[in-house]
This record gives structure tokens, C-alpha cells and sequence, in this order.
């Protein structure tokens, strides 16, 4: 008998805030689902970056072009793109149409499908099946023909919500960059052995942004 699902609600575009700073925040303790044709594979967020209009960092600093077309959508679509050649990361659009600004999907905690994310990443321990971008879309089986995908349909890769009201946050600056390092945009949820990076930046003394203007 099949383990009986999760009761994960898909979100629709309207319950997303609008801004990568809001909505990278919001983002955690929510759930990122994959449903393919062998099950169910689910996790919860519990680690995000922003990209906020204006960022140096950002894919859509240069503006618009064919390749990063997808972070200038409205909130709620799907963003991969094959960084270094190596990895694809799961990004997700987060302003309004035309406003080119995201997030990105560091990590998650495998819920659901844990064999079918093991059988991908093989003989990597259950923390470490995707914690990390490159890890995450591996382990989900995300590649680029997600780029441009709805994440608010309820369907083949979508994000959803279980647990109502607010959980707590933690944020510190982002990692892996070479430079506007020391901006408090990268968001997490204590005490999860799911988070990635150094363990030292998850106790920084920065201060929650909440629902606050992007900075």
C-alpha cells in the first residue's frame, strides 16, 4: 500500500508576496514538490536566497535577454540555469511582469521520495541528499526544461504550504559569491541540519527582515 501523501496545498500566485527580499523569506517552512510518474518527491524549504532588483549578482542585472527571460515573469516561475557548467539551480521569479529580481531554492529536507532522490544521488546520507542548489536539483530530478515552468499549478513541479502563520526565520549573508557577499539576504530555518554552508553564519546576529522594504 502506497504511503499516503503529505497534505501539502498548492500556493496559488496570489498568496506569494511580490520582491525577492519578501518572498526568499516567506519561502521557508514552505514545500517544493515534484510529482513524477514513479511518486512523489517533497521537501521542505528550509534555505533561500534573494535577488533583488539592482543586485550586482543577480542574472537579470544585464536585463532581459533569451536566456534569463523567465526571472522577468511574475512571481511564481521557475528560473534553472546551468551555473559553472556543473550544476543547474532552482530559482523562482519574484517581482512583478517585467521586473527582472528572484530567488533561489538552497536547500531542502527530504520528506517524500526518499528512495527516488537516492537513487539519483546514490549512496549520499540522508542530510546531504539536497542541502545545497546543486544537490537540491539533482536529487528532484530538475534540469532545464523546467525553465519558465508555473510552480503555482498544483502539478508536476509546483511549491504548496502545510503549516499556517508564521515560523521562525533566521537570515545572514549570502555565500558563493564575489561580491555584495555582506548583504543579509540569505534566509534559513534554525536549527536545521538541512541548511548549507559554513555552520558558523547561521548564528550571525542579524537581525529577522520580516515584511520590510528590500534593502
Amino acid at each position: 500500500m502506497r504511503k499516503p501523501s503529505l497534505p501539502i496545498i498548492p500556493l496559488s500566485r496570489d498568496d506569494l508576496p511580490v520582491g525577492a527580499t519578501q518572498l526568499a523569506r516567506f519561502m521557508i517552512g514552505k514545500y517544493l514538490v515534484h510529482d513524477v510518474p514513479e511518486g512523489r518527491m517533497s521537501g521542505r524549504i528550509v534555505e533561500t536566497e534573494a535577488y533583488p532588483v539592482g543586485d550586482s549578482t543577480s542574472h537579470a542585472f544585464i536585463g532581459r535577454r533569451p536566456h534569463n527571460g523567465s526571472m522577468f515573469l511574475a512571481p511564481g516561475y521557475a528560473y534553472v540555469r546551468l551555473t559553472y557548467g556543473l550544476s543547474y539551480m532552482l530559482n523562482m521569479s519574484a517581482e512583478a511582469e517585467d521586473v527582472g529580481a528572484g530567488i533561489l531554492i538552497r536547500a531542502i529536507e527530504p520528506l517524500e521520495g526518499l528512495p527516488l532522490m537516492e537513487a539519483r544521488r546514490p549512496g549520499v546520507p540522508l542530510r546531504d541528499l539536497a542541502r545545497g542548489p546543486g544537490r537540491l536539483t539533482v536529487a528532484l530530478g530538475i534540469g532545464q526544461s523546467f525553465d519558465g515552468r508555473d510552480l503555482c499549478t498544483g502539478r508536476d513541479l509546483w511549491i504548496g504550504v502545510i503549516e499556517t502563520g508564521d515560523v521562525p526565520v533566521g537570515v545572514t549573508t549570502r555565500i558563493g559569491l564575489s561580491r555584495e557577499m555582506h548583504r543579509p539576504l540569505r534566509f534559513f530555518e534554525p536549527g536545521s541540519a538541512f541548511v548549507s554552508g559554513p555552520r558558523k553564519l547561521l548564528v550571525a546576529p542579524h537581525a529577522d527582515l520580516g515584511d520590510g522594504p528590500q534593502i
